[in-house]
């Protein structure tokens, strides 16, 4: 039998049972993304403490995105051989054991090591959850289920915003991220016993499991996947969309946006997270609902096309328009969120597009793309903003003002420009 038959779905699908296992990834995406929007709390205690400056700090919070986007690609090969169990629970007992890392830092290399170290754990949850959602479940389904996914991990971003922000007012940052090693610990614990890679037989009785392979079938099956994803044009392209639509939930509402607020506004810290949150709650809302209307309408490159433009109008408002007032300004966020969440319409378009034993390399290369964006947009934004720094401290971290903020955004906004064009050309 060949690979490509052993890793179709041959048994039954969906079910209890599947959600349950399902749920366990899903919960492994949120505690990454909440990872992911941690730092956006601690902007202040972070410059004061490692005195640091806004270029450095980005580059801090975006290396959780370095080992991130490189082994999305190796992940999703290794996702379709081995399975999802043994892979899911090491990476976020990993990511804990950054968290703890981070916690204790004395200085900034150190700290550098404990965000890579989460960046590094938190790189298989999104993938996880799509591999399970393909063996789990029925194929009409697969956008509604990733949708869902990321409305676990908007969700949880919210609460790394206004909820951490009181606990890091309450507690300080370094009692916050050994709280979340802990709870790391506890889901890698959750996930080994619970997960399973398929369901557990077929109408026959016999079951559905994973091949077992020699290290050399494995390795060419590997290698046959990341050939093709690498060298296909058609996946560039959507990886391309995919990480402009991210981009600027992943650079606003993941770490600038509650510092701008605060300074645009002068309003507090809890307040302004709880704000921002908002962003992420649209794409929340959005993420499944665009999930389902692509399943049902199947014109996904016209979704594409709509996000991008409503996602480059509402960043180009954020840009050029004079400081609006503050409802206003959430409004232009809420909408950011809505229209960016459009892109779990990728993940459908491709597998759709891709023979089924390449499914999870072809994954994995877009939702690399995805968190590149992040790795790429929070350092430039942060050096932009040194760039424009004018001198003036506040409780010993850099002050920047709001226009600086809003040019320094312009880089999000033109990345926007870039999708649009690319989803026009898309087939």
């Amino acid at each position: 039998m060949s690979d490509t038959q052993n890793n179709q779905q041959v048994g039954p699908v969906g079910g209890r049972q599947a959600w349950f296992v399902w749920s366990f990834a899903a919960m492994a995406f949120g505690y990454a993304f909440f990872q992911r929007v941690a730092p956006s709390v601690m902007v202040s205690d972070l410059m004061g403490d490692f005195a640091i400056g806004g270029a450095v700090l980005g580059t801090l919070s975006a290396l959780y995105f370095y080992p991130y986007v490189f082994l999305q690609i190796p992940l999703g090969s290794l996702l379709d051989v081995i399975g999802t169990r043994i892979l899911l629970s090491s990476a976020v007992a990993f990511a804990a054991a950054g968290s703890i890392i981070f916690a204790v830092a004395g200085t900034i290399e150190f700290a550098y090591l404990g965000r890579i170290l989460i960046g590094i754990g938190s790189s298989v949850g999104f993938l996880a959850s799509l591999s399970l959602t393909a063996r789990w479940f029925p194929v009409h389904q697969f956008s509604l289920l990733t949708g869902l996914t990321m409305f676990f991990g908007m969700m949880s971003g919210m609460l790394a915003q206004a909820p951490l922000a009181v606990l890091v007012d309450t507690f300080g940052w370094r009692h916050s991220m050994w709280g979340l090693g802990g709870f790391g610990i506890l889901l890698a614990l959750l996930i080994l016993l619970f997960v399973r890679n398929n369901p557990p037989a077929t109408d026959s009785g016999t079951r559905n499991k994973l091949p077992v392979k020699s290290f050399s079938q494995s390795w060419n099956q590997m290698k046959s996947g990341l050939s093709y994803a690498i060298t296909t044009l058609e996946v560039w392209k959507v990886a391309l969309i995919a990480s402009t639509m991210s981009g600027p939930m992943l650079a606003l509402g993941a770490l600038w946006g509650t510092p701008f607020l605060m300074s645009a506004y002068n309003i507090e810290r809890p307040r302004a997270a709880l704000l921002v949150s908002l962003l992420l709650i649209g794409w929340a809302i959005g993420a499944p609902a665009f999930g389902w209307l692509t399943d049902r309408y199947r014109h996904r490159k016209r979704f594409m096309i709509a996000g991008c433009s409503v996602l480059s109008l509402c960043t180009g408002l954020l840009v050029f328009l004079p400081l609006p007032p503050l409802p206003v300004t959430v409004m232009i966020l809420i909408v950011i969120g809505l229209s960016g969440s459009v892109m779990t319409a990728t993940f459908a378009h491709i597998r759709a597009r891709t023979p089924v034993q390449y499914g999870g390399s072809v994954t994995g290369i877009v939702n690399s793309m995805t968190v590149a964006s992040g790795a790429v947009l929070q350092p430039l934004v942060g050096l932009s903003l040194d760039y424009m720094w004018d001198g003036t401290l506040l409780n010993g971290a850099r002050f920047y003002s709001a226009v600086q903020f809003q040019w320094s955004f312009s880089i999000v906004f033109v990345s926007t420009l870039i999708g649009l064009l690319i989803a026009i050309r898309l087939k």
